[in-house]
């Protein structure tokens, strides 16, 4: 939790000056980095790193007061933090990567992101994989729902990819009273008549859904949809059975557009926040610029919220650009011999 110190806090390094640096910081975000641009000692940036203790409450506390808690949609995915370099690194492992098609050594983030019915939408929970608490990333974000619906939120929707879409998933889901959008595997078997079960892969199914039966589980509706030459399905839960007659094609795109959402969520926090440059290597210095990664990210989507900044990687451009701009000025001086020279034309 974040600490409440008993005196006035001295410390040289702080987690809004972190913040700040791995906002800004365009290529080297690590403590020694940190202590030039700052003019202060690596120790008290490792110090920072190895003396506080955030957890996942904290990112909600900070994340909440920005947001609408009821009724909007509850997302779940995993994302690996590449580090195929690391060495004694706590908390690194092999997790399959969507960017490289393939396992790779790295950290693996569990998040619950919510996208509020105003369109606000911000990370509201979240596990780093350990190996050691003997964990898969189904008990990983059972755990996380529990908490977040314990902390007040009130989504109306939950939505995942295939990984979650297990059937002890989605009856818990469905038993909090919450309608679901999750992916599954081309082989998953359905019914659309009692007693006979096809792969959804072999099924027609028309552009507003095919209402069906979900082996182990009960009614669904089934949607497909099309990427490049990739077939992808989708279950849509509703509470009310009633609904389903009226959950068309729009309904689904725009529950469908809202669980994507998640992974500008990932690049952003790589890309911008920079989660995945750090060099320290114990658990709880990780976790801490881990917490700090993603508090950067709530800050910088604050700013969008209120219109301080239109684009995040467009605010990070800007940052430089007086800088550049003052640096090509000064190198043009006195270098004027190295432009084309002028020769007026002579008349034979």
């Amino acid at each position: 939790m974040i600490r409440r110190p008993k005196r006035p806090p001295t410390a040289n390094c702080t987690l809004p000056m972190y913040m700040g640096f791995l906002m800004s910081e365009p290529k080297s975000s690590t403590c020694t980095r940190l202590s030039e641009v700052m003019g202060i000692s690596h120790d008290s940036v490792n110090r920072f790193l190895l003396r506080e203790a955030y957890e996942p409450k904290d990112l909600f506390n900070e994340a909440s007061r920005l947001l609408n808690l009821v009724g909007g949609t509850l997302n779940v995915d995993d994302s690996t933090l590449d580090k195929p370099y690391s060495q004694h690194m706590e908390l690194v492992g092999h997790f399959w990567s969507g960017k490289h098609h393939r396992v790779v050594k790295g950290l693996n983030l569990i998040t619950l992101y919510y996208s509020d019915p105003q369109g606000r939408s911000l990370p509201v929970n979240y596990r780093v994989y350990d190996k050691a608490e003997g964990k898969t990333k189904n008990d990983y974000f059972l755990d996380m729902l529990e908490d977040v619906l314990a902390w007040g939120l009130q989504p109306a929707f939950m939505t995942g990819d295939s990984w979650y879409s297990c059937v002890g998933n989605l009856k818990t889901v469905r038993n909090h009273r919450m309608g679901f959008l999750f992916a599954v595997e081309s082989n998953r078997r359905v019914s659309t008549e009692k007693g006979s079960w096809v792969q959804v892969q072999k099924l027609d199914i028309p552009a507003d859904g095919l209402r069906v039966w979900l082996r182990e589980f009960g009614e669904v509706k089934l949607f497909r949809t099309q990427l490049k030459d990739q077939l992808r399905h989708y279950v849509v839960f509703l509470p009310n059975a009633d609904a389903y007659d009226t959950f068309q094609q729009a309904d689904f795109q725009t529950l469908h557009d809202q669980h994507w959402q998640i992974e500008q969520y990932h690049r952003m926090i790589k890309q911008v926040c920079h989660i995945e440059k750090f060099q320290v290597r114990g658990n709880v210095p990780i976790r801490n610029h881990i917490f700090a990664a993603l508090c950067s990210y709530v800050h910088l989507q604050q700013m969008q919220f209120v219109d301080i900044i239109s684009n995040a990687y467009q605010w990070q451009r800007d940052l430089y650009t007086d800088a550049v701009a003052a640096f090509v000025s000064r190198f043009m001086q006195g270098k004027q011999h190295l432009n084309p020279q002028f020769q007026a034309a002579v008349n034979a």
